[in-house]
């Protein structure tokens, strides 16, 4: 009795064109990563500066916003975000170098100084004065993005 040796099935052409396309995404997906770290990695101080800056005014406004609505409002849980934020003021020229020459830049920062050295030098004590000056804050930020944020 002759065995029939059993008659394997065809490995379908579409299989391989799927992983050879699934291959291929994988393969891409990592270019494109590796592209992306290195265009990042070129980037100077100067050009992170600008978002940096803004990021953590954001972050310290954000705390505030917290402080208020846990009713923390009290001077030693407010004052050094205030001061932060102050501080970091000092940087927005220095941040936006096209934009240091301009007088409505100029005014914007000087507003938003103005506004926090106010607050720091007569801090607001309950929360509805926390409100009230970061509400200050934020319209004075609010103008300068509306004039120069692309």
């Amino acid at each position: 009795m002759s065995a029939q040796p059993e008659a394997k099935p065809k490995s379908s052409a579409a299989m391989r064109y799927l992983f050879l396309f699934l291959l291929g995404l994988v393969i891409g997906a990592i270019g494109v990563v590796m592209l992306m770290r290195t265009w990042d990695a070129r980037k100077t101080p100067q050009d992170r500066l600008p978002e940096a800056l803004m990021d953590l005014q954001a972050w310290h406004a954000g705390k505030l916003d917290e402080a208020i609505k846990q009713n923390r409002c009290d001077a030693t849980n407010t004052i050094p975000h205030f001061r932060a934020m102050r501080s970091t003021g000092e940087d927005l020229e220095a941040a936006f170098p096209d934009l240091a020459d301009d007088q409505r830049f100029k005014d914007h920062a000087a507003k938003y100084r103005g506004t926090l050295d106010a607050a720091l030098a007569s801090p607001p004590l309950d929360c509805a004065g926390v409100g009230t000056t970061l509400k200050q804050v934020g319209e004075a930020c609010k103008g300068c993005h509306q004039d120069f944020r692309n």
